[in-house]
C-alpha cells in the first residue's frame, strides 16, 4: 500500500511538482511496532530550491496534493485501507489492515541531497546559513535528510531492530502511567539503542537482556548523555566544527541526529527525568536482575571528546579506572590458570616452569573493560632464542590438550572457549575462561618463552651478553624486531609498574583514546601498536613534567601533539641497555638511524614499536589533529590548555 501511494505521488501528469518521495519515521527506519506506529512521507517539491523556501507556508500545495491523492487512491482500490485527514500543516495518511495501522505525516521539503547519497560540507554550511537567515529552529530542516536517516538504519542486524522495538515498547508502557507526560521522540530512543549496541557489542547475535539493561542504565545517566556520530559530517570543515562544538557543550542530554548536526533530538528534559526513575525501577525487576551483578555492556554515557579538560581526572575515575571487584576477578582467574599450569599441566613430564604475569593488569594500566591477562611460561626445555622459535608450538599444543582435559574434569565449575590460532605453528594459546566465581569471561594469552634473564634480582639490569646474543640472531635472520619480547616481560612490566599513579591514569586515558580511534579507523587500516602509545606517554611525562601530580589535560594534549609530529619521533631509554658494550652500541646507533618514527622497547633493543610504518601513524596523526579542537583541551573558563614543552 505504501509503495502504491509513493508511485502515485511520483506520477508526473498528476503531481508535476513532486520530484521524489522519501519514507521516514519508524516505518522508513523499519522499527515499526505491532498495532499502531508512525511514519513520514516527505515530498520533495521542485519549487523548493533552498532550505529557507520551506519557511513559506506549504499548506495550500499540500491541501491540493491531499485532495488529488485521495481521488487517485480510490481508483487504485485502496479506499478501504486508508484515510486522509487534514492537519494544521497539511495532511496525514492513515494506512491500515486488520491488525496494523501506520499514521504517516506528509511533509513538503527541499531536496537537499538531490542525486547525491553523501552530503558534502557545502550543504551543511548552507543549512547553517539558512537557519541564521530565517531564525528557524535548529533541526527544523532535518526532514530534508530523511533518506540519510533511513540509510543510517539500513543493514543493521535484525536483533538490534528487535532490541529497538523492545525499548520503544518499554517507553509506551511508561507513558501509560502518566497521561500528561511530554512524549519522547521514538527517534531519540532508537538512536540511543544503536549507540549502546555500537559502543558495547557490535555483534549480530547478542543477549537481548544485556542490551535492554545497557539502554536503561544509559537512561539512568541522562544528565550525562552526549551522543553523536561522524558518518555524514565531521570536524574537518570549520563551520560544521563550530556547530558541533556548540552542540556538544550544551546542556545534557544531547543526542545529535546523525544526518543533521543542528538537530538535538533528545527533547524534553522533564520526560528524561521521569524515565530515569522508571529505568531505576525496571533495572531491579526479576526479568533483568536475575544475576548479581547483572551483566550489561560497558558503554559510557558521553564520549571522551566532549569532556572539558578540568574534568578529565573525574572521567578517568568514573569510567576508566578498574574497581576492586574487577581486579579481584582478574586475580581469581589468573590463580585458576596459574594453579593449572603448575600442578596439572606438566605433571606427567619432568618439565620445570616459571610463570610471569604480563599485560596491562600487571603493569597497573588496565581499563575498566576488557578483562584480559597475559601469562608467560618460562619452560626449561626452551634453552635459547632459537629453541623458543622452533619448539614453542609444541608447548602451546601440550597446554591446549591438557587444558581441554582439565576443563572436562571441571566442566560443572569452568567454561573454556579457545580462539583459533593465527599461525600454523602457534606461538600463543588464546582462550577465555568463565567460572562460578567470575561474573564475566576473562581472556587469556599464554605464551611459552625462553628465560633469557635467568634469576635477575630486583633492581638490577641484564648483562650485555643477553642482548648481544639477541642482536646477533636478529642480524643473521629475517626475524622481525621484538620477536622475543616475551623473554623480557618482567622488564616491560617493571618499567611501567613503578611509575606514579597519575601517570598510569594518563596512560589509561591515552589507551581509551586509542580504542576510540581504532573503532573509527579500522576500515581504513591498522594503527601503531598500543604499547608504542604507552611508551610515548611515559616519554612525554619524563621530558615535560616529571612530577607525580600534574595537569592531566596538559599531558594528554602533549601526547597528541607528539603523535602529529610522528615523522620526527625518535625515542629510547638506557635503563636496561646502553652504549657501553660494543655490540649493543653499534646496533643501537643503526636502530636510531632508521626511518622515523622510532620508539625502542626499553626492555629489548630489537623491538622498534614505532615501526617506521608511516601510513598507520598518518591515520592516527590525522585523528589527533582533529582532537586538538576538543573541549578536552579547554579549561573551565574556555581558555586553551597548553601542552608541555617536549622535544
Amino acid at each position: 500500500m505504501v509503495n502504491t501511494i509513493c508511485d502515485v505521488l511520483q506520477e508526473p501528469e498528476q503531481f508535476p511538482l513532486v520530484q521524489g518521495v522519501a519514507i521516514g519515521g519508524s516505518y522508513g527506519r523499519k522499527t515499526v511496532l505491532r498495532g499502531n506506529s508512525d511514519g513520514t512521507l516527505v515530498l520533495f517539491f521542485s519549487d523548493l530550491k533552498q532550505f529557507q523556501d520551506q519557511k513559506r507556508s506549504q499548506r495550500d500545495i499540500l491541501d491540493k496534493t491531499g485532495d488529488k491523492l485521495k481521488f487517485c487512491l480510490f481508483t487504485k482500490w485502496l479506499k478501504n485501507n486508508f484515510e486522509i485527514q487534514k492537519s494544521l500543516d497539511g495532511f496525514t495518511i492513515q494506512v491500515f489492515t486488520k491488525n496494523q495501522r501506520i499514521s504517516f505525516e506528509v511533509l513538503a521539503a527541499f531536496n537537499a541531497l538531490s542525486l547525491n547519497d553523501n552530503p558534502s560540507p557545502w550543504i551543511y554550511r548552507e543549512l547553517k546559513r539558512s537557519l541564521d537567515k530565517t531564525n528557524a529552529s535548529p533541526g527544523e530542516f532535518a526532514v530534508c535528510f530523511t533518506e540519510l536517516q533511513q540509510k543510517f538504519f539500513d543493514n543493521r542486524p535484525g536483533k538490534l531492530k528487535d532490541l529497538i522495538l523492545l525499548i520503544k515498547h518499554w517507553h509506551q508502557q511508561c507513558q501509560k502511567k502518566i497521561k500528561d507526560l511530554p512524549s519522547l521522540s521514538p527517534y531519540a530512543l532508537e538512536l540511543l539503542t544503536v549507540y549502546a549496541w555500537e559502543q558495547g557489542c557490535r555483534k549480530d547475535n547478542f543477549d537481548i537482556a544485556e542490551g535492554v539493561r545497557t539502554v536503561l542504565e544509559l537512561i539512568k545517566c541522562q544528565e550525562k548523555l552526549c551522543i553523536y556520530w561522524m558518518v555524514n559530517y565531521n570536524f574537518e570543515d570549520e563551520t560544521i566544527r563550530n556547530i558541533l562544538l556548540h552542540q556538544l557543550q550544551s546542556a545534557r542530554p544531547v543526542i545529535l541526529d546523525p544526518v543533521d548536526p543542528t538537530n538535538n533530538v533528545s527533547g524534553d528534559k522533564i520526560c528524561w527525568q521521569w524515565l530515569k526513575k522508571e529505568a531505576q525501577t525496571w533495572l531491579t525487576s526479576p526479568n533483568l536482575d536475575n544475576e548479581l551483578p547483572a551483566p550489561s555492556w560497558n558503554v559510557l554515557p558521553a564520549p571522551l571528546f566532549t569532556t572539558p579538560g578540568h574534568l578529565l581526572d573525574k572521567f578517568i575515575k568514573e569510567f576508566l579506572q578498574p574497581n576492586k571487584c574487577f581486579l579481584e576477578q582478574i586475580d581469581s582467574a589468573v590463580n585458576i590458570i596459574r594453579t593449572f599450569l603448575k600442578e596439572n599441566c606438566f605433571r606427567q613430564s619432568t618439565a620445570k616452569i616459571q610463570i610471569v604475569r604480563g599485560g596491562s593488569t600487571a603493569k597497573g594500566t588496565a581499563l575498566k573493560t576488557g578483562s584480559d591477562a597475559d601469562l608467560v611460561v618460562f619452560h626449561n626445555s626452551l634453552k635459547s632464542y632459537t629453541s623458543q622459535k622452533n619448539e614453542r608450538h609444541k608447548i602451546v599444543k601440550e597446554i591446549h590438550e591438557q587444558l581441554k582435559a582439565f576443563w572436562r574434569e571441571k566442566e560443572e565449575e569452568l567454561e573454556v572457549s579457545f580462539e583459533p590460532p593465527k599461525w600454523k605453528a602457534p606461538r600463543v594459546l588464546s582462550f577465555s575462561l568463565k567460572s562460578k566465581v567470575l561474573n564475566e569471561s576473562v581472556s587469556f594469552d599464554v605464551l611459552p618463552a625462553f628465560n633469557a634473564l635467568g634469576q635477575l634480582s630486583s633492581g638490577s639490569t641484564p648483562s650485555p651478553e643477553v642482548y648481544a646474543g639477541l642482536i646477533d640472531l636478529y642480524k643473521s635472520s629475517d626475524l622481525p624486531g621484538g620477536e622475543f619480547s616475551t623473554c623480557f616481560t618482567v622488564l616491560q612490566r617493571n618499567f611501567i609498574r613503578s611509575r606514579p599513579t597519575k601517570l598510569k591514569d594518563l596512560i589509561r586515558l591515552v589507551k581509551h583514546w586509542y580504542k576510540e580511534c581504532e573503532r573509527k579507523l579500522k576500515p581504513k587500516g591498522s594503527l601503531p601498536p598500543k604499547y608504542a602509545l604507552e611508551l610515548l606517554t611515559i616519554y612525554a611525562w619524563e621530558q615535560g613534567s616529571g612530577v607525580p601530580d600534574f595537569d592531566t589535560a596538559e599531558g594528554f594534549r602533549t601526547v597528541l601533539e607528539l603523535v602529529t609530529q610522528y615523522q620526527q619521533l625518535c625515542i629510547f631509554w638506557k635503563v636496561n641497555y646502553n652504549f657501553e658494550d660494543e655490540t649493543v652500541r653499534k646496533f643501537l646507533l643503526s636502530q636510531l638511524q632508521k626511518t622515523r618514527p622510532v620508539i625502542l622497547d626499553p626492555a629489548e633493543p630489537t623491538g622498534d614499536v614505532g615501526g617506521g610504518d608511516r601510513w598507520c601513524w598518518h591515520l592516527l596523526a590525522k585523528e589527533a589533529k582533529e582532537w586538538l579542537s576538543s573541549p578536552c583541551f579547554k579549561d573551565g573558563t574556555g581558555n586553551p590548555i597548553p601542552p608541555w614543552k617536549v622535544p
